[in-house]
């Protein structure tokens, strides 16, 4: 009989750990929170604190965890991966990392369009267009803020019926018009007061600037202009070629 040269390898006690503990704070923890100590943690996994800080160290080099002296072991924040391509799903791909994404209205008009608003969307400055405004959070924590312009009026009635969850989902099942991503421009710049406060982040602090054309699918009018307002912390994007 012989053996085999690779023999099957499993995650040892302390990898098992980290993984469980990694879980737990992509779910359960928000930036600036402490866990339970040491002795605590070990007594709840059944095993020595030395095994037990194998672990943590584990994700202490992912960026996940930072030991303060004498204070505790700090939660940092992760930025979370998010791809840029046509059929991007924000609700969908922050699922899929474990997160629990939600979205909310904050207002919902009908406005004459600035020459900024009415350029992207191939309109006359002046025009009436729908406005919504949404703010996204990632396991309770502030995440973005989102103007949202749609010049389609004929979409206005079912428009206010929306109060919270996916903007382009609600499109799609209620109006029957599924979006695709045709444009996307990325800038920084720094957080005013009101940005500062719906994202509870200090005056100042960096934010990314996703301006961004969506069309319906198969068509190439565009179909919204979106400006989003992303804490720089929290979100990191990804574009494949």
């Amino acid at each position: 009989m012989e053996l085999s040269r690779h023999p099957t390898t499993y995650p040892t006690r302390y990898q098992q750990i980290a993984a469980q503990l990694e879980q737990e704070l992509r779910t359960q923890y928000r930036c600036g929170d402490y866990l339970p100590s040491e002795q605590q943690l070990a007594e709840r996994y059944q095993v020595n604190r030395h095994t037990l800080r194998r672990a943590v160290d584990q994700l202490v080099e992912r960026g996940w965890l930072q030991r303060r002296h004498g204070v505790g072991i700090l939660v940092l924040m992760r930025p979370y991966d998010y791809p840029l391509h046509a059929n991007t799903r924000f609700s969908q791909n922050l699922f899929e990392q474990g997160s629990h994404p939600t979205s909310e209205r904050l207002l919902a008009v009908l406005r004459p369009c600035n020459g900024h608003v009415a350029s992207a969307l191939s309109r006359e400055e002046g025009e009436m267009v729908i406005h919504l405004r949404t703010l996204r959070r990632v396991n309770g924590v502030p995440m973005s803020v989102i103007d949202h312009y749609l010049p389609d009026l004929e979409w206005w009635p079912a428009l206010q019926q929306f109060h919270s969850g996916s903007l382009h989902q609600f499109i799609e099942q209620h109006l029957q018009q599924p979006l695709t991503r045709r444009q996307t421009r990325i800038s920084a710049r720094r957080a005013q007061a009101k940005e500062s406060r719906l994202l509870e982040i200090a005056t100042h602090a960096p934010l990314l600037c996703v301006r961004t054309l969506n069309v319906r699918s198969g068509g190439e009018d565009v179909a919204e202009y979106s400006v989003s307002l992303a804490r720089a912390d929290m979100i990191e994007l990804t574009m494949e070629h």
